[in-house]
């Protein structure tokens, strides 16, 4: 099955708007991002019942959120930390839905000064869930703010400056805030010890991401076999929202080069394509070892010159890269740096120098 697209013969419609074609461009691009995120935000499931994987987490998650409601009371706060993709963000959904109050969604980059916060608390209603991402990037005025409004629901607004400034007591509805994080590890420890429930998301299993594929394939309508679903699962790190990403992905290839149908043969196609190999990593995690390897022998190298040296941010290499590669066996990281294990060599079919130890 073979398709072509003939730009000339496609129009889309920008109403009065005298647009360039690069704007135009752009906004064809725009549009198409914004479909993704769509059909990204139609698989979340609404429910805790629905929420597959981390079943440890569901459990006790599921009776902080029952006691609650029998009292009647907004649950205690939650903290939730693991890797980017792994829920966070559908939990704290589903913790407005479970509860019947609304959210309101923040991220700790965006709130940089204490008046920031105090605005988005102030407008808070009774039992309402507040979704802060990214909490450990506050900006410390904020973070000192927040405490207080934690534990006591109030937040002290200063009004004036310099000797004559006063502090207007300022009380808040009962609210659950839900925080989440990649570097839980960032967060102060009277910030840590004020959420009454924390939650660590691990990594999936390779059987609850085939569940997960499962399900997103009945949803999006996608034909699919067995065999097809479980090489998109065991090739998706561990995380829902790349097997999400990949499944459709594999549904393009499918549809455009081959029978419509997800089998296994479509399914290593596309992931060739897309340059994902057999343990899922792909093209910037190969970067990483293939410079440790080639470039410093294998180690031991610091953060900042191994993320140079692939031309990416050391906290992208840090916090989207390493994590997986660690968790596979593929790299350590000890006090002098990032190492490659005999495991790396391996994957990249090099030989192991001789004088080589791990």
């Amino acid at each position: 099955m073979t398709s072509s697209f003939d730009r000339d013969s496609y129009e889309v419609d920008f109403g009065d708007q005298d647009l360039t074609g690069a704007e135009q461009e752009r906004l064809v691009s725009g549009r198409a991002e914004t479909a993704e995120r769509d059909a990204e935000a139609a698989l979340r499931p609404k429910g805790l019942a629905d929420f597959i994987g981390q079943p440890k987490v569901r459990e006790q998650l599921s009776l902080v959120l029952d006691a609650a409601k029998a009292r009647q009371k907004a649950p205690d706060h939650v903290l939730l930390s693991g890797p980017p993709g792994l829920g966070k963000t559908t939990l704290a959904m589903i913790i407005a839905h479970e509860m019947n109050s609304s959210l309101r969604v923040t991220s700790g980059p965006a709130v940089q000064h204490a008046g920031d916060l105090a605005a988005i608390l102030s407008s808070l209603e009774e039992g309402e869930v507040l979704f802060i991402d990214e909490i450990h990037r506050m900006a410390r005025a904020a973070e000192e703010m927040l405490y207080v409004a934690m534990e006591d629901f109030r937040v002290d607004v200063i009004v004036g400056k310099g000797p004559g400034a006063t502090a207007i007591p300022l009380d808040l509805p009962q609210f659950t805030l839900v925080g989440a994080t990649t570097r839980s590890g960032l967060l102060p420890a009277p910030l840590r010890d004020r959420f009454g429930f924390t939650a660590l998301l691990d990594f999936y299993s390779s059987t609850d991401l085939l569940t997960v594929l499962q399900r997103s394939a009945r949803m999006l309508g996608i034909e699919s076999e067995l065999a097809g679903l479980q090489e998109i699962s065991t090739r998706s790190r561990g995380t829902p929202r790349i097997a999400n990403r990949l499944l459709r992905r594999v549904r393009d290839w499918a549809q455009v080069r081959g029978n419509g149908i997800i089998d296994e043969e479509a399914a290593t196609n596309a992931l060739r394509v897309y340059e994902v190999d057999e343990l899922g990593l792909d093209r910037l995690d190969r970067s990483v070892l293939q410079v440790l390897c080639k470039r410093f022998g294998g180690g031991p190298v610091g953060l900042g010159t191994l993320a140079v040296s692939v031309g990416e941010e050391a906290d992208t290499v840090e916090t989207v890269s390493e994590p997986y590669l660690v968790r596979e066996g593929l790299i350590s990281r000890t006090p002098r740096g990032r190492v490659a294990t005999t495991a790396a060599w391996k994957h990249l079919k090099m030989q192991i120098p001789a004088n080589y130890e791990f």
